[in-house]
Formats: C-alpha cells, sequence, structure tokens
C-alpha cells in the first residue's frame, strides 16, 4: 500500500525528492503520514481538497479490498522548497 501511495504522490508533486511517507499503526488502523515540499502542498491538497479526498478515497478502497484500514493524513511541514 505504501509503494501505491508513494507512486500516486510522486507523480502528483513537482518536487518528487521532498516527499516523505511515515507509516506507522493506531488502534489496528495503518496511518501513512504524508510530506510534501510547502511548494507542492497546493498541488496535493487540490482545488477545495479534491485530490486528497480522492487520493485518500483510492488508499481506502484498495485497503478494504484488502481487508485493511487505512488512514492518510497530509502534514503541513510549514518549510518553503
Amino acid at each position: 500500500m505504501r509503494e501505491l501511495l508513494a507512486y500516486l504522490v510522486n507523480n502528483i508533486v513537482e518536487y518528487p525528492d521532498e516527499v516523505q511517507i511515515d507509516e506507522s499503526e493506531r488502534d489496528g488502523e495503518t496511518l501513512f503520514e504524508v510530506r510534501v515540499a510547502q511548494s507542492d502542498m497546493g498541488r496535493l491538497i487540490g482545488r477545495a481538497g479534491r485530490t486528497a479526498k480522492d487520493l485518500r478515497v483510492l488508499v481506502r478502497a484498495l485497503a478494504a479490498k484488502e481487508g485493511k484500514r487505512v488512514s492518510v493524513d497530509i502534514i503541513d511541514t510549514g518549510e518553503t522548497a
């Protein structure tokens, strides 16, 4: 699942070398925290949050197919690239 998320995010952002995805477990759910260059935040979130929502829906649907629960959080690092 992490590889798919990384692939999708890397193809959305302008600076794929800045993408960082941390994975952790919380209450039986896998949590992915995605960090990108500050200049890519708008690109990843999209207009009215559509890109972020679609990314979450896709990853959750694929995880559900495998009987897993997944959450994707986009973390604002506050740094500029």
